[in-house]
């Protein structure tokens, strides 16, 4: 929203040091202003043009440019429209609605303006263009604001009491120990036999030979230091008696040259 326009600060879009002021006839048709029907060679006036802006609204002052004595306004709301008509037959003149400057009496009236540089009237244009854009721009972001403003809330956040619930999906831990039993297959699994083989007529490899843990002697073998060593029985004299035996007997039968058997 703008604000009070006694309240706004006034500033210059575009200065032109010469411009002429032409006396028009009326318009006789809706074919639009001819310059070629104005006395181009005799203007009614010369002097300075400013344009200013105060808010939404432009100003094309005519001044004396010696004095700076207003000689005549036109405030313009938009542009193109009626308070600014460019003729049809040339880019240096227009036609512009001027204003006594009070509001309420309303008196206005219609006078030709021309430039002597095709530069300078390119200028003008272009200055009433630029600030009529940024009006509009200005516009549609108040318009944006009121709308935002207008809207109701959208209220995001938990009632007293509200839970809600994530289903997040399967996740498995992590094993280390069946994964790495995974990665290392056993030494007696077989692979699957080939495509038209038997299983039957694969013989599996022999299984690895286990060691048999050592068993720890009993307790009744173990030798303690301190006490005295066993006696050993003296190895009886019986015990080579029956091979002492058969051997003298083969001997005497060897003497004798009979052989028993």
């Amino acid at each position: 929203m703008m604000a009070d326009s006694s309240d706004q600060y006034e500033s210059v879009l575009c200065v032109k040091p010469e411009v002429h002021v032409y006396r028009i006839p009326p318009r006789s048709s809706n074919r639009g202003y001819r310059a070629a029907d104005w006395k181009l060679e005799e203007p009614a006036w010369s002097g300075r043009m400013k344009i200013t802006a105060k808010g939404k609204i432009a100003f094309i002052k005519l001044e004396d440019r010696n004095t700076g004595e207003l000689f005549a306004q036109a405030p313009v709301d938009q542009y193109p429209g009626i308070v600014v008509e460019a003729v049809s037959d040339s880019s240096r003149y227009f036609v512009i609605r001027i204003e006594d400057g009070n509001v309420s009496s309303g008196r206005h009236a219609f006078i030709g303006i021309g430039f002597a540089d095709r530069g300078d009237s390119f200028d003008f244009n272009v200055a009433l263009q630029d600030h009529f854009k940024w009006v509009k721009q200005e516009s549609e972001l108040a318009r944006q604001e009121a709308a935002q403003v207008s809207a109701p809330k959208l209220d995001l956040g938990f009632k007293e009491g509200q839970t809600i619930k994530i289903n997040i999906g399967n996740i498995k831990k992590k094993d280390s120990g069946g994964a790495a039993a995974k990665s290392r297959p056993m030494g007696g699994s077989l692979l699957p036999p080939p495509p038209g083989v038997k299983s039957s007529a694969l013989v599996p490899p022999p299984a690895a030979q286990q060691t048999t843990p050592a068993t720890p002697p009993s307790p009744g073998m173990i030798l303690e230091f301190g006490d005295p060593a066993p006696a050993v029985a003296p190895p009886s004299q019986d015990l080579w008696g029956d091979f002492t035996a058969a051997g003298s007997g083969s001997a005497q039968d060897s003497r004798s040259g009979w052989v028993q058997f």
